[in-house]
């Protein structure tokens, strides 16, 4: 029992944001190719470093703020931040949540037709399927998917990186040896920081875990690194083929081909597909968990699996239409730069400032919404 309470205190946390941040990160490549990879070898991963501490330090804030303000869903936590200005997040939080759901519907067609040869709306309509059959049953069914998801990640990771090293390893050191030190590369390591660090504030239903501050802190500071750990081993595999690859839509399905072992590839891509479930899962559990606090405020009772479902689905229908209209290329390319700076002003920014300010001071403000939850 000791040893799951702390797992809940302080894993559970980084493993979530690990789950909210994957599918928009590095799931199939494509967004490392995009921040990453233009920065050379070594620039790269100064970039990945710098957006890992940046991760870390603003998950420590915010994992501190919602247990001091007792902010378990993204409306109460930015009630406590901006006071009677909180709608301003949810309107950039619920188009953000249309473009980022559209990112991995699109991925999923591609992996369904890259593997299968299905048309790519299947793929996109398995993963509906899916996120609904988990976010029906709430908390209990999303953790346990984040902690058997996160086993079967890492460790596809690991074994990605060692094949890598054995099929092609030349080739990597080759790319390290050689340098690359592109400017842009702290650019890049913000922006995609930035965009990702909206998962601190998507899993905030975990955080009811925390006993204290200091397990905040502790949570947040090792968030960054369970996050980042899979990314960096995916970027290590990826710079033998530089710069090259930087032009491939689907990196990952590149890799695997050079690599040539069939049975990797339908486990990898299995893998992403998990990895893009669970990333779903938290953004959609997000909405779920903000409508079942007023559900319950105003009619006394919890919100049922089938209304779970429901809320579920015209979220995502509107996604899988966007990801057909758009594609995976330019979603990313296009959209992830207005996400990062909406979010760094209304969300990173207010909390780096004001909200260690009312932490370090002890002025925690009551929270600003209307009593009964009736909005």
């Amino acid at each position: 029992m000791a040893r799951t309470k702390r797992f809940a205190r302080f894993l559970l946390p980084g493993l979530a944001f690990k789950a909210a941040v994957i599918g928009g990160g590095y799931a199939t490549g494509r967004e490392l190719a995009t921040f990453f990879v233009p920065s050379g070898p070594i620039g790269g991963l100064a970039a990945m470093l710098l957006a890992m501490a940046i991760w870390s330090v603003v998950c420590a804030a915010t994992f501190a703020f919602a247990h001091r303000t007792a902010s378990q869903d993204y409306r109460t936590f930015f009630s406590n931040l901006l006071g009677p200005l909180w709608p301003t997040y949810e309107i950039a939080w619920f188009l953000a949540l249309m473009l980022i759901l559209a990112v991995y519907a699109a991925a999923a067609g591609a992996i369904g037709h890259s593997l299968f040869g299905w048309p790519e709306l299947a793929g996109a309509l398995l993963l509906t399927v899916m996120i609904a059959g988990v976010t029906a049953w709430g908390n209990y069914a999303v953790e346990r998917l984040f902690k058997y998801v996160s086993i079967l990640l890492y460790g596809t990771y690991a074994a990605f990186v060692v094949l890598s090293l054995t099929h092609y390893g030349d080739r990597i050191v080759g790319a390290f040896q050689a340098g690359g030190w592109q400017s842009g590369w702290a650019q890049g390591g913000i922006t995609y920081a930035s965009y990702n660090i909206i998962g601190a504030i998507v899993i905030l239903p975990v955080t009811r875990h925390l006993t204290s501050t200091r397990d905040a802190v502790i949570a947040g500071m090792i968030a960054g690194p369970l996050a980042m750990l899979p990314a960096i081993l995916f970027f290590i595999s990826m710079v033998a083929w530089f710069p090259g690859i930087a032009n491939e839509a689907l990196p990952s399905d590149f890799l695997l081909e050079r690599l040539n072992l069939p049975w990797f590839r339908i486990l990898f891509q299995v893998m992403i597909f998990a990895a893009l479930l669970e990333s779903a899962v938290s953004g959609v559990h997000s909405i779920n968990e903000r409508v079942a606090i007023v559900w319950k405020a105003r009619r006394g009772a919890e919100l049922t699996p089938g209304l779970r479902v429901v809320i579920t689905l015209g979220v995502l229908a509107v996604s899988v239409f966007v990801a057909g209209r758009y594609g995976l290329v330019a979603l990313i390319a296009q959209g992830y730069s207005w996400l990062a700076a909406a979010f760094l002003l209304i969300y990173v920014l207010p909390l780096m400032t004001l909200g260690l300010w009312r932490l370090a001071r002890g002025r925690i403000p009551p929270s600003s919404l209307p009593p009964h939850g009736v909005h």
